[in-house]
């Protein structure tokens, strides 16, 4: 499955929380910092064994990197320096999480691999972007060659890792496993979008 390919359904759940910070007009810049923050004690609550803090602060965290493009477009305020903001504080904070749970419940080996396969996911996009282009883009939303491939994106990422998390209160060691499974899906998932740009894009030479 990839929920990033089923956005447009997916978004009313989530846009009506986006609406109420609009109506508050608090800056999106403010709330991209804000997801910032949530993501950095959610990594802290991780790598302390504070399993159900970390996962609480990580849905916090997406609520609040899912909010800020709905503010940034409702109230006119979107802005390129705000598209690239966004963009870093989703990398910084995925990044954190995951080296911080790997190394806590798995081992730092396994933390090296889940963050570079993470990394290699997020950065093949504007390398996509630079070589092959992009369809358009609408108010700091890019819509690229990639969009909806990859079983196993950020959205799967975040809750397997909530989910995992709240039966590690129940089982010991589902952390551990789910650190594992989360790991090997993603970097399947990785090697997915490189056949599939292989395939559509293999034979067209510059």
């Amino acid at each position: 499955m990839n929920l990033t390919s089923k956005r447009e359904i997916l978004k009313k759940i989530y846009e009506p929380f986006g609406l109420s910070l609009a109506y508050l007009n608090i800056p999106p810049n403010v709330i991209t910092l804000l997801s910032i923050i949530a993501g950095v004690l959610s990594a802290y609550a991780f790598y302390t064994h504070h399993v159900l803090t970390g996962a609480t602060l990580l849905v916090i965290s997406g609520l609040l990197d899912l909010a800020d493009g709905i503010v940034a477009r409702h109230n006119d305020r979107a802005t390129k320096f705000g598209a690239v903001l966004d963009w870093l504080a989703d990398k910084f904070v995925d990044g954190l999480v995951l080296g911080a749970v790997a190394v806590a419940y798995a081992n730092p080996w396994v933390a090296i691999v889940l963050v570079t396969v993470n990394m290699l996911h997020t950065f093949i996009k504007p390398v996509v972007y630079a070589e092959i282009g992009f369809s358009q883009r609408d108010k700091g939303k890019i819509w690229d060659p990639l969009e909806g491939v990859g079983f196993f994106g950020r959205p799967e990422t975040h809750l397997a890792l909530i989910f995992f998390a709240i039966l590690e209160r129940f089982v010991d060691g589902a952390l551990t496993l789910g650190v594992y499974l989360i790991t090997i899906l993603s970097t399947l998932s990785l090697l997915q979008r490189v056949y599939y740009l292989y395939k559509r894009f293999g034979k067209e030479f510059d």
